[in-house]
């Protein structure tokens, strides 16, 4: 296909700034679509993208060669499910699904009707995430034996909305939203996990999903993860802490792009994922480190490989099987501050 038109259900921060911007600056794709109810958005999407904006995600099949959700965590798999049901490939946001039996079921719909789905854990091309792939593969750090990752913000007011005062049905709290990023990238570091452990907890008022949670992984290859989650740390620790047998990478702050982004700048500009030397992190031992600069991030690559894989029939950029990895992870996770135990996955 010369162009690959899509259609994005969803225009509030995930599609405005996650996606749109992405779709628009890649080559083989063309943003031509939008659902959202609200009119200030849909005037957004015309005048940035010249997208055809609707009220309902059944009016985009029609039309489209691609399907983004990017819609409230509790509609991606309904929506999901019906776009593949339509034919049509499908990229979904983030968390994919509330469970792994969900997450399981699309999968299989995807590949019993021979369509690409993939889920958007554009994490994975964070510059400093690239950076530790690149150290581990070199071999410098030696064997992976702890990985610390977190995602901690101070935001000690709520901003109310449906990730914060939502019930298990809306699919909210931090453990899936910032969770699926810090659980996908543990997955993809450090393999299968056998046992799980989460403390999860509320700590603001009118807040009813979790706001503070940690979870401990113990993967099959013997390598631990430690990953926090918070919307009440005042001072944030080192964005990853990861040590090795050899040597250990310690990062603070987080990624570029995600600022930039909702800055408004061009994704495809030469030093939209580069970030400046005082931000990079450290590599080494104690009394032997060496500040190592951080690889740009490049969350284009993601929809690069979206357009790959329907031309070429290359693999999807995330395979919708970790995805369910993920899920399964997630699922035990709540299972394991509800019951406050270690939970055992086969």
């Amino acid at each position: 296909m010369d162009e690959i038109r899509v259609g994005l259900v969803g225009y509030g921060v995930a599609g405005a700034f996650f996606h749109a911007p992405l779709i628009a600056a890649v080559p083989g794709l063309r943003l031509t679509g939008v659902v959202t109810r609200d009119a200030d958005r849909a005037a957004d999407a015309r005048e940035r993208y010249g997208a055809r904006v609707v009220a309902d995600p059944e009016e985009l099949w029609e039309g489209s060669d691609l399907i983004v959700v990017a819609s409230p965590n509790r509609t991606h798999v309904p929506l999901a499910r019906a776009a593949l049901t339509a034919g049509l490939p499908v990229v979904v946001d983030k968390p994919f699904a509330a469970t792994a039996a969900d997450a399981e079921e699309l999968t299989l719909l995807a590949r019993s009707r021979g369509l690409m789905l993939t889920v958007y854990q554009n994490r994975r091309w964070d510059g400093d995430f690239l950076t530790l792939r690149r150290l581990l593969a070199e071999g410098g750090l030696g064997e992976l034996r702890r990985f610390e990752s977190r995602f901690e913000r101070w935001r000690p007011v709520p901003k109310g909305g449906w990730r914060e005062t939502g019930g298990p049905e809306e699919v909210s709290g931090l453990l899936y939203d910032l969770g699926s990023h810090l659980v996908d990238q543990a997955l993809w570091l450090a393999g299968p996990v056998r046992e799980v452990y989460c403390e999860t907890d509320v700590r603001r008022e009118n807040v009813v999903s979790d706001d503070d949670t940690f979870v401990a992984l113990t993967h099959a290859s013997g390598a631990r993860s430690h990953l926090w989650m918070s919307a009440v740390t005042p001072l944030p620790g080192p964005r990853f802490r990861v040590l090795g047998s050899r040597a250990a990478y310690v990062k603070h702050g987080l990624d570029v792009q995600e600022e930039r982004l909702r800055a408004g700048h061009d994704p495809a500009a030469p030093e939209f994922g580069r970030e400046p030397r005082e931000r990079w992190g450290v590599v080494g031992t104690e009394g032997d480190s060496r500040t190592v600069p951080t690889e740009p991030g490049a969350y284009l690559d993601f929809y690069r490989g979206v357009v790959a894989a329907l031309r070429e029939g290359a693999p999807p950029p995330v395979d919708p099987e970790e995805a369910v990895a993920t899920a399964a992870v997630i699922e035990a996770a709540h299972l394991s501050a509800l019951e406050s135990r270690v939970v055992h996955l086969t």
